[in-house]
């Protein structure tokens, strides 16, 4: 078992229209386009770098987790994401290891993809987001 790469960051900007324009029209991202994750309440706006993206989010919902996070915590990086293989050996490894979990079992991700979030109290206060890609649909 390994981390194959960062896969994304996931970044919370206080005004997305701003931000977008910084990222796509002055840094150049390439824009991918934009995914609502109905079951998280947000939208998902991805930039790609070359190796990896980064994904502007905005709330869909008061009461989302991303509503929250800018109401405490304002603009920021919310989650580094790392790409794994065979998500399942690794939250089992987790557990293992006595790392607290937010999700017990995957979920679905933007991409079509699995994730699982490690908690913060289990990484010294990052949230840390891991990913398995899965073939395209």
């Amino acid at each position: 078992m390994h981390i194959k790469r960062i896969n994304h960051l996931g970044i919370v900007p206080k005004d997305l229209a701003q931000a977008k324009k910084f990222f796509n029209e002055i840094l150049h991202l390439n824009n991918e386009g934009t995914e609502v994750v109905a079951e998280q309440k947000v939208a998902v706006e991805f930039l790609r770098c070359e190796f990896s993206r980064l994904e502007l989010l905005s709330p869909t919902a008061d009461d989302s987790p991303i509503a929250k996070f800018l109401e405490t915590r304002g603009a920021g990086i919310q989650h580094i994401a790392f790409e794994v293989q065979n998500l399942d050996n690794w939250i089992e490894y987790l557990k293992k290891n006595n790392i607290r979990l937010i999700d017990e079992k995957p979920r679905y991700g933007a991409h079509n993809t699995r994730i699982v979030f490690v908690h913060p109290h289990a990484t010294g206060g990052v949230l840390v987001e891991l990913v398995e890609e899965q073939a395209a649909i």
